[in-house]
């Protein structure tokens, strides 16, 4: 179990340099949107829908990440409080369960966005792109953030079971 969460946490790091890596080319882009709009009075026609488009992506790819960095926000004065207890554990556990429910909706949501527009050829308005380049990444993401949380979840449990042999 540890050996895949090792692996899961490289791949989410890697995802989260993709998204950087987009996020770096929105920059550029608005950047010259911007100059040709206001310097050369010459606006691009495609950098308002090309930066939101490639925003959907990013807002996924950092999941795994945030969650491999332990970097979600929460209410955690229980969890502090209740900390070298053993309800700290079950309020860990729930919390963690309440993320995996959430992404295995999006997980099935993102899946399925992703056949429907591989199938139907839908592309967006202005560039042409087909949008199945946009929900390939973030089903993956999606999916694989919920696979991490599980093994996290289940990681969870088996060092409290192996805690509890020990003593």
């Amino acid at each position: 179990m540890q050996g895949l969460n090792q692996v899961l946490g490289r791949i989410a790091g890697w995802l989260a340099y993709a998204g950087a890596a987009i996020v770096f080319v929105q920059v550029l882009w608005t950047s010259y949107g911007v100059m040709m709009r206001y310097v050369f009075d010459s606006p691009d026609a495609y950098v308002t829908e090309a930066t939101a488009l490639l925003l959907f992506p990013v807002a996924f790819l950092g999941l795994a990440y945030a969650l491999r960095e332990d970097a979600y926000p929460r209410v955690s004065f229980l969890l502090d409080a209740t900390r070298g207890r053993p309800v700290h554990r079950w309020l860990r556990g729930i919390t963690d369960l309440v993320m995996i429910v959430v992404g295995l909706f999006f997980s099935a949501a993102a899946v399925e966005a992703a056949i429907k527009t591989f199938h139907s050829g839908a592309t967006s308005e202005i560039l042409l792109w087909p949008r199945v380049y946009f929900w390939i990444p973030s089903a993956l993401a999606i999916v694989l953030f919920t696979l991490y949380a599980v093994v996290r979840w289940l990681m969870l449990w088996t060092a409290a079971e192996a805690a509890n042999q020990e003593s």
